[in-house]
């Protein structure tokens, strides 16, 4: 790495990247301490994986600017190994899965996101703020008057203040003044200490206490594996979002690699693993976070908040944490998604509403965009096949049947291709051309499709001859030995 890309991504405006990364901490508070209680894990357990993922990350990592913690997608895939045999193979099942991710990156596998559409990434983005939107609900219904008036304080803050100066980002103020006036004024809401218990301590290297055995192999292989595609479909696609926020590309090979460090490093340390956040990375990027530092300052942030300054931090109210988080779930959402929902292609339209349909129905991520993403293949694969066309003409002078073909042969147009040839019309004729110089044939369906045409014309016994196969077409032909499709006896 050079010198001038160190100083860009870790010396560029650091107080303002510092003050980024605060409001990104104190959004990921409440987040990771509901994901733990959802892996069914103490808070402390979340808490100590998200400094240690962001402070690793932050090094390690392909995309500046990025927070990553433990994330509710991942506590969702480990709740049940937590809750059938404890703690300790939660973090066997973290070491392993880091050690795969390590490999995805290694093996150069992030270039698999280039099959994420731009739909499936506008729906993903837009179910995720939808759940974020509805986590929050829970946490102050039912919470009393003073609750709801200090959520609307904080709302009011976040959205006036930037109309007077940004020179602090407005939802640290929110929180610094709302906090002061719980603890002046004793208002009767919940606070942080409600929540959870906090950590006593820094976090201590642990090796996990399980046995070595293939039993123990058996029980972990099956969540590390769920665990390591969930954090890195959600980390590579929280990175293709800032790419986009920032016009800056990112290294997804590096990424892949970065966060299995970072799980590595978690689960040493007694952490549960995580992955990219997307909501708190959003946040981060908006009040002025582009570098490693933004995300350092995040994971260091929280760890003194939470153990050093924690008496202060635990008197935090809730609603003034769940106002930060409307907030945001509303920067997070691509309102501009609603408006191109009737002038997009209507297949574009239906995969984004089927991947926040999905997510929000399942709250799960992962299943999401592999739903989005099966979609568009489907969707792509009928209309690449739709395209195939086949003119046939007679041959002015010797009066061949010629067959003209354009587009792609494959499995999904092979059928339409052979019934394409009219081979009872040709009986008689003098011959058959198929001028294939305008299509490919890809796979062993297209080839076996080609020999079935030619296999019938000469059934009727009608020469034919093929013209215009390309080099990859007619290497394909030979592998497979269809002597009949070029031309032989």
């Amino acid at each position: 790495m050079s010198s001038s890309t160190i100083r860009r991504e870790w010396f560029t405006r650091p107080i303002r990247e510092m003050l980024a990364g605060a409001v990104a901490t104190f959004a990921l508070i409440p987040e990771v301490i509901a994901f733990s209680f959802a892996a069914g894990v103490d808070p402390e357990v979340g808490l100590y994986a998200s400094f240690v993922i962001c402070a690793v990350i932050a090094v390690t990592g392909g995309r500046p600017a990025m927070i990553s913690a433990a994330a509710g997608s991942v506590a969702l895939v480990a709740a049940p190994l937590v809750h059938a045999h404890g703690l300790p193979y939660l973090l066997a099942a973290g070491l392993l899965a880091a050690l795969m991710q390590v490999a995805f990156g290694a093996l150069r596998l992030g270039v698999l996101m280039r099959f994420v559409s731009k739909s499936v990434r506008t729906g993903f983005v837009d179910a995720l703020a939808i759940l974020i939107f509805s986590a929050q609900v829970p946490q102050v219904l039912g919470g009393g008057w003073m609750t709801y008036a200090v959520l609307a304080a904080g709302l009011a803050i976040i959205y006036l203040v930037p109309r007077i100066t940004t020179a602090v980002p407005s939802p640290l103020i929110a929180i610094l003044a709302l906090t002061a006036a719980a603890i002046a004024f004793h208002l009767p809401v919940r606070t942080v200490a409600d929540l959870g218990h906090l950590p006593d301590g820094l976090p201590r290297f642990a090796w996990p206490s399980v046995p070595f055995t293939l039993d123990t192999l058996r029980i972990v292989a099956g969540p590390a594996l769920a665990i390591a595609m969930v954090g890195l479909l959600e980390s590579l696609m929280t990175a293709s979002v800032v790419d986009d926020l920032t016009g800056t590309p990112s290294d997804k090979n590096r990424e892949c690699a970065g966060l299995g460090l970072a799980n590595l490093a978690a689960s040493l340390f007694g952490g549960i693993a995580g992955c990219g956040m997307i909501g708190q990375t959003v946040s981060n990027v908006k009040y002025g976070g582009r570098g490693r530092l933004s995300t350092l300052f995040a994971g260091v942030l929280l760890l003194v908040l939470t153990v050093a300054l924690k008496p202060w931090m635990a008197q935090v109210p809730v609603a003034v944490l769940v106002s930060v988080m409307v907030m945001v779930s509303i920067d997070t959402f691509d309102w501009s998604s609603l408006r191109t929902l009737v002038t997009h292609p209507k297949v574009s339209s239906a995969v984004m509403l089927a991947t926040v349909a999905v997510t929000v129905a399942t709250a799960n991520l992962a299943m999401g965009v592999a739903v989005g993403v099966l979609l568009s293949g489907v969707f792509f694969t009928f209309k690449v096949a739709g395209l195939l066309g086949v003119v046939s003409s007679v041959e002015p002078g010797t009066g061949r049947l010629v067959y003209r073909v354009t587009g792609q042969v494959f499995f999904a147009s092979a059928d339409a291709f052979v019934d394409a040839f009219d081979t009872g019309a040709a009986a008689g004729a003098p011959g058959v051309l198929i001028d294939v110089s305008g299509a490919h044939f890809w796979d062993v369906t297209a080839i076996a499709a080609l020999d079935k045409v030619v296999g019938r014309f000469k059934a009727q016994g009608v020469a034919v001859d093929l013209d215009g196969v390309n080099r990859a077409s007619a290497t394909l032909i030979e592998r497979l030995d269809k002597t009949e499709a070029l031309g032989g006896a």
